[in-house]
């Protein structure tokens, strides 16, 4: 029987509906069970890749991490030669360290310019508060023209003395300039006035008077106490063959170490303050207008236990864009356009603070906010939802940490010398994830501190001077006063 045409256009119009009722079924399938890889890729525990360890017969530690994606190849070392060893000589460590790039036994520093520039390659040498690192990053094929570069800059520097001049000048000139910038400096005030005389209160750039009276001997001096082959810790990242690096970097470097290592040490104890008050160290910028603070006290070293777990509540209180004092400081009052808290690890010490700035006429509703916010985290704690928000906020942005091979050596470095294990990559996720409020709760108490609290200010004495007395015993100091 013929069909009529409306009936003929009713029954492809139901196959066309067909038609798209499958697609869209197997569309939503397909989107489904790629949610779904992402997903168990995305909540996969995050480990440290594989790497091969070897402690030569000189002493020196060597890290090989085979990552074969790109031909690149980052090289990282480390030496216990930070500010922590400058003694009476601030700022040593650090002129030492950046000294290392200008010359060496066999290439000048033109040479070692001109040819990491040309390669498209880059090297940096710098030291911290108690390491110093020399990083290079280049092709894989240009293995042969920067590695015995970078093992004579390690070990044969010379400290040419008109390079040494002219860096010394520039040195001067950028500490001048860095006290224009209370947020570039005010951090090695606040090391200074928690630590006192202890060797963490060192400030890793020196002082005008101190780098004034280096010479080249005491970087002479410096390296060949502090640059012990016995002491330094390689890491290399990228694509090679593991048993091939070891045998070249072997054959580069002396096989055995010099009769005269030592053993270095320092008492990291020595001249610790015990806070049984809050103070207040007010450093007068009178053309400033605005104020800038740190306000803590201790914190935790790197080998604490619950140093994952501090991280996790650190976020929730300062640690990220919509952290507690953030929302505070910054979008609920606009008294800031930033606030935040951290905790700096060192080998044997840390500190803690929340660091903010605001005009010199709101420094102690900004202050005195962010001390509330403080309280508040003592006193009311953290929910369920607030802890789950952090725990998934931190366990994302921990893998993104180590995605390049730069990132990677850095690591490595960090875990020889702080004496850290796999588990601290490899069991990051679990610590995260084992948190509870009643957990949460015991690391604020524990390890946020909240008692004799250590105020630094930096900003025009004259419009804050008697508003601040209320936060503890103030001193004043200028901030174009010698070092810190």
């Amino acid at each position: 029987m013929k069909r009529s045409t409306a009936t003929t256009r009713r029954i492809w119009m139901y196959e066309c509906m067909g038609v798209c009722f499958l697609t869209i079924i197997q569309a939503f399938s397909h989107t489904i069970i790629l949610s779904l890889v992402f997903c168990s890729t995305l909540f996969a525990q995050f480990q440290l890749p594989k790497y091969e360890n070897y402690i030569l017969e000189n002493g020196l530690t060597l890290y090989l991490m085979e990552q074969h994606e790109v031909p690149l190849i980052y090289i990282s070392a480390i030496f216990p030669a930070g500010a922590v060893w400058d003694e009476s000589k601030s700022g040593l460590a650090a002129f030492t360290a950046d000294a290392l790039l200008l010359g060496t036994k066999n290439y000048t520093k033109k040479q070692i310019e001109e040819t990491f520039d040309f390669l498209g390659a880059s090297i940096s040498s710098y030291a911290g508060k108690e390491t110093a690192e020399i990083t290079i990053s280049f092709k894989k094929s240009d293995l042969e023209k920067v590695l015995p570069i970078f093992i004579d800059v390690i070990t044969n520097p010379t400290f040419p003395q008109e390079e040494f001049d002219k860096r010394k000048k520039r040195w001067l000139a950028e500490l001048e300039q860095a006290k224009e910038s209370p947020r570039r400096v005010i951090g090695s005030y606040f090391d200074k006035f928690i630590f006192g005389s202890n060797v963490y209160g060192n400030a890793v750039s020196g002082s005008q008077s101190s780098i004034k009276d280096l010479n080249r001997e005491d970087l002479q001096g410096f390296f060949g106490m502090h640059y012990r082959i016995s002491k330094l810790g390689i890491a290399v990242v990228g694509d090679f063959s593991a048993g091939e690096m070891k045998n070249k970097i072997e054959s580069m470097f002396p096989r055995t170490p010099s009769l005269d290592q030592l053993n270095l040490t320092i008492d990291v104890n020595k001249d610790i303050k015990r806070f049984e008050k809050s103070n207040v160290l007010l450093l007068d910028k009178d053309d400033s207008r605005e104020t800038t603070f740190l306000i803590g006290g201790y914190g935790v070293s790197w080998n604490n236990k619950d140093i994952t777990q501090i991280q996790v509540i650190n976020t929730i209180f300062g640690g990220r864009f919509t952290s507690w004092l953030n929302d505070e400081l910054r979008v609920n009052t606009g008294l800031t356009y930033g606030a935040r808290s951290r905790f700096t690890n060192y080998k044997n010490a840390g500190t803690f603070y929340i660091s903010s700035f605001t005009a010199n006429k709101t420094t102690i509703e900004a202050i005195d906010l962010a001390l509330e916010v403080l309280d508040r985290l003592h006193t009311e704690g953290v929910d369920e939802a607030t802890l789950t928000s952090a725990k998934n906020y931190i366990k994302g942005q921990f893998p993104p940490r180590y995605e390049t091979s730069g990132e990677l050596a850095d690591l490595l470095t960090t875990m020889y010398f702080y004496g850290l294990d796999d588990s601290y990559i490899n069991d990051f996720e679990k610590n995260v994830d084992e948190m509870t409020i009643e957990r949460a709760n015991e690391i604020i108490t524990k390890y946020f501190p909240k008692e004799n609290l250590q105020f630094v200010l930096i900003g025009k004495a004259d419009e804050i001077r008697d508003k601040i007395k209320k936060y503890g015993e103030v001193t004043e100091k200028k901030i174009t006063d010698d070092g810190f």
